[in-house]
């Protein structure tokens, strides 16, 4: 399992979703050609390397984070919080074992390109590796069979909940999340009025981390999403949280608009794992959309400190 964990976690750091095309050669002119099983092979690897390893943006934010705590009151309970969390993330990583108990929901996102061809019935492969990976691998199956009348456990984790879109962008990549269930339940979408502007939107953000932070195993990753429609906006924010603490938006009008919110979270004092302190967050991401005139559609995705994603070309 070891060997399986060490190779994804390289391509997990080597992750490129967010590189740009290099110049040269028109990207859109080669037909590229996607197999399931190449697909579902990287879902495969990609499994036990993010159950058992923290993405290097995020343990550089939490080492980050306990400097600062540690300067600040070396004895501090945020100061120990993040110093156990580290080493837990050590542990996880040298050991193979997961760095969580609630070892996740499966989140696939495949974005196309329109020089792409995905041969195969993709998801259903994927569903077989996911159960495969769980198994092999003893993590925590965590998925019942319908929500509402048969909250059995299906036994293997699936179904993993995929996805698939176009995108303007030359060429495929797979986006992968492990997403625990604490986290998922202090999220929200609400419809917002237009006349709520900025302001509202801010207000809405720290009111949902007033009341569920504490919760989502803080320190958090906030992904928030602003526009499009009642199902896309929440298609924003879980896309939002894909981006790398070390990858900055786009403009700088986003960027901004990210510290004014981080330094707002962070100031409400709730603090890794609830115990205070300066970081009840480690990050906000921002990913706008344009909407309806009579609209504001606001969704509000935690991630928890076990953010457990990545991104791979294919």
């Amino acid at each position: 399992m070891r060997d399986s964990v060490s190779a994804a976690r390289v391509r997990n750091e080597q992750s490129v979703a967010h590189k740009q095309p290099m110049s040269g050669a028109n990207p859109y002119t080669k037909h590229l050609v996607i197999t399931k099983e190449r697909i579902a092979h990287v879902v495969a690897d990609a499994i036990p390397a993010l159950a058992c390893s923290l993405p290097h943006d995020i343990v550089c934010a939490l080492e980050s984070a306990y400097q600062r705590e540690q300067q600040e009151n070396a004895s501090s309970r945020a100061a120990f919080a993040l110093d156990v969390l580290m080493k837990n993330a050590h542990v996880a990583a040298d050991e193979a074992r997961p760095l969580c108990q609630d070892t996740g929901s499966v989140w696939v996102c495949l974005e196309v390109g329109p020089n792409v061809c995905v041969q195969g019935d993709v998801f259903s492969l994927v569903n077989e590796e996911v159960a495969r990976a769980y198994i092999t691998h003893k993590l925590r199956c965590s998925l019942v069979r319908n929500a509402l009348f048969d909250r059995t456990n299906t036994g293997n984790n699936t179904p993993a909940f995929c996805e698939m879109h176009a995108c303007d962008a030359p060429g495929a990549r797979v986006h992968i999340m492990l997403k625990g269930g604490g986290s998922d339940n202090a999220s929200r979408i609400v419809m917002l009025p237009p006349s709520a502007g900025k302001q509202g939107i801010i207000d809405e953000i720290l009111r949902c981390v007033h009341e569920k932070a504490a919760n989502a195993c803080p320190p958090l990753l906030v992904g928030i999403g602003v526009g499009a429609t009642f199902d896309k906006v929440a298609h924003l924010a879980k896309m939002a949280l894909m981006r790398p603490l070390d990858v900055p938006a786009r403009d700088s009008e986003t960027q901004a608009f990210e510290q004014e919110l981080l330094d707002a979270i962070n100031a409400t004092g709730i603090g890794a794992a609830a115990l205070g302190g300066k970081t009840t967050a480690l990050g906000v991401r921002v990913e706008t959309a344009p909407c309806h005139i009579a609209a504001l559609p606001l969704a509000i995705n935690m991630g928890c400190c076990a953010m457990r994603r990545a991104s791979y070309e294919l």
